[in-house]
């Protein structure tokens, strides 16, 4: 009878086109069934709690699959992480419940967005951080996100091609960290997110704290629901995916 395995990963996306399994190209999923087929010799679909896009890295992803076998999670522990590379790592691997489903059963995820706001861009961490130069008014980004706590529709801050059947997520907590520091970040923890939302999120809050829009006009974006009216997509790059709760 097939097992389900539970496993949290954490992984550097720099080098990856996003989470999903494509033809061709590499991404974490598809590394990961892959080495699961060399230890147990079968394919083995992963399910992951949800998709992040190319380039953006995790610190505690959650999958799950099911495989027959009489591999121990601890062999799967040490197993995958001697076949995938260095920039992917299961921090944890367990037996659960047979119905338990990493995307279904999720309650709340967790992202930060890092920006580094400072004179001089950074050597060592630049490709975990936006590097944005000019001073942003972090008591007016503060404003500005309060706007999105709860639920609403956020048509206007959805990248195209969503896989969704509506558009409305509940934000449970927003916050800007790190206000007397050369970094910033920016957490959103919500009950799901649509394609590019915080990216979307965070290029607008980023139009507020450069003065190009006021926290009220984000809070008029967020009830046009135009996308057209949001600002830019943050890059990918200063994206973490934090936290998954079941």
């Amino acid at each position: 009878m097939p097992k389900n395995f539970k496993i949290i990963i954490e992984y550097d996306g720099s080098s990856y086109h996003g989470w999903q399994r494509q033809k061709n190209l590499r991404t974490i999923q598809g590394e990961i069934e892959k080495a699961l087929m060399k230890m147990t010799a079968n394919k083995v679909s992963l399910t992951g709690s949800g998709r992040t896009d190319a380039g953006v890295h995790a610190f505690d992803q959650v999958a799950s699959f099911h495989c027959d076998t009489n591999l121990l999670p601890k062999e799967f522990y040490r197993g995958l992480n001697s076949l995938l590379p260095d920039d992917i790592i299961i921090k944890e691997c367990k037996e659960v419940d047979e119905k338990f489903h990493a995307r279904y059963d999720v309650k709340s995820k967790n992202y930060s967005y890092r920006i580094l706001n400072y004179h001089t861009p950074a050597a060592i961490g630049r490709q975990y951080a936006w590097f944005i130069r000019k001073k942003l008014d972090l008591n007016a980004m503060e404003s500005a996100v309060s706007h999105i706590i709860g639920a609403h529709d956020f048509k206007a801050f959805e990248g195209t091609g969503s896989p969704r059947s509506h558009t409305t997520r509940n934000i449970i907590d927003a916050k800007i960290k790190g206000k007397n520091d050369q970094y910033l970040y920016i957490e959103i923890e919500a009950d799901g997110f649509l394609k590019y939302m915080v990216r979307n999120i965070v290029g607008t809050l980023v139009d507020v704290g450069l003065y190009k829009i006021t926290p009220d006009d984000f809070k008029q974006i967020l009830l046009s629901m135009d996308r057209n009216k949001a600002g830019a997509t943050a890059p990918p790059h200063g994206l973490f995916l934090m936290h998954v709760k079941y």
